[in-house]
């Protein structure tokens, strides 16, 4: 039986009656895509408005808040996924739970929850303003919402990454004199490299899009933290091409992202194939 099975033809659910349905969805899907490429490239929108100051400024101000916001989620994210990934503790789903509800929520209820947060009358509004610190409409604003919104994607990638490492790797290093720093460091950290990385750019890209917690917490303030996606929604209706422009700068980087993240996919199944 099991030979037979192997030797007669594999047929899909689907045959070729499912392939007309399964092209014009493709083709749906990539449509709108096309179109505004097509416009700004082959309509020369971004040739011809990539350069305004408005689009400048927001790309260099989306490059410089999202890898600030890269940088504290390696910094905060990274113990807290290798926490969840190797030690069991009362409430540990919990905070799972926590760490993954930014994924799920709304952009806007994400920026209505921080400036419930750290607003003027937000909870810890008067302990900010004491110390002298505002944080809503501010470029630091801007860097909250992406860490919020952005960060659990990196957890999420870090912990599945930390809890598929093989520990006797970790244990032999060890016993050879590692400390539990310098295996960290020197055995986990490369192992768990692929799914840290992709992690790391799927945080970017997040973070590069982020629109509607930032709208809501930061504001649209030109310069200071009117970023990529925003200049795509305030250039509508003033000048069609700069937003297809500055569309276009960003669905070239998901592109890149995209191409980036299966990359290191298929690098880590090499990796995980060679170590076995």
């Amino acid at each position: 039986m099991g030979g037979q099975r192997s030797g007669a033809a594999v047929r899909a659910p689907f045959g070729r009656s499912g392939l007309p349905i399964t092209l014009l969805f493709a083709l749906f899907l990539a449509l709108p895509v096309g179109a505004l490429l097509a416009r700004a490239l082959l309509g020369g929108a971004l040739a011809s408005t990539l350069g305004e100051r408005a689009i400048v400024d927001a790309l260099t101000l989306s490059l410089a808040t999202s890898g600030t916001s890269l940088a504290l989620t390696v910094v905060g994210g990274t113990p807290l996924a290798y926490t969840l990934a190797r030690r069991r503790f009362r409430g540990a789903r919990l905070v799972e739970t926590l760490v993954d509800l930014p994924i799920v929520l709304p952009p806007s209820v994400a920026g209505l929850a921080l400036l419930l947060a750290f607003g003027r009358r937000g909870v810890l509004g008067e302990s900010l303003q004491a110390l002298g610190v505002e944080l809503p409409f501010t470029t630091a604003a801007v860097v909250i919402a992406q860490v919020f919104v952005a960060a659990p994607l990196y957890i999420r990638a870090a912990r599945a990454g930390f809890a598929a490492l093989d520990r006797d790797l970790e244990d032999a290093a060890r016993v050879d004199g590692a400390g539990e720093w310098q295996a960290f460091r020197l055995v986990t950290v490369p192992l768990a490299s692929p799914a840290l990385a992709a992690g790391l750019v799927l945080t970017w890209a997040r973070a590069v899009g982020e629109f509607g917690a930032t709208i809501l917490f930061a504001g649209n303030i030109a310069g200071r933290t009117q970023t990529l996606p925003l200049v795509v929604y305030s250039e509508f209706q003033a000048s069609l091409d700069a937003s297809v422009a500055a569309a276009a700068v960003l669905v070239l980087a998901a592109v890149g992202v995209l191409v980036a993240v299966r990359t290191l996919g298929w690098r880590s199944v090499a990796a995980r194939g060679t170590i076995d």
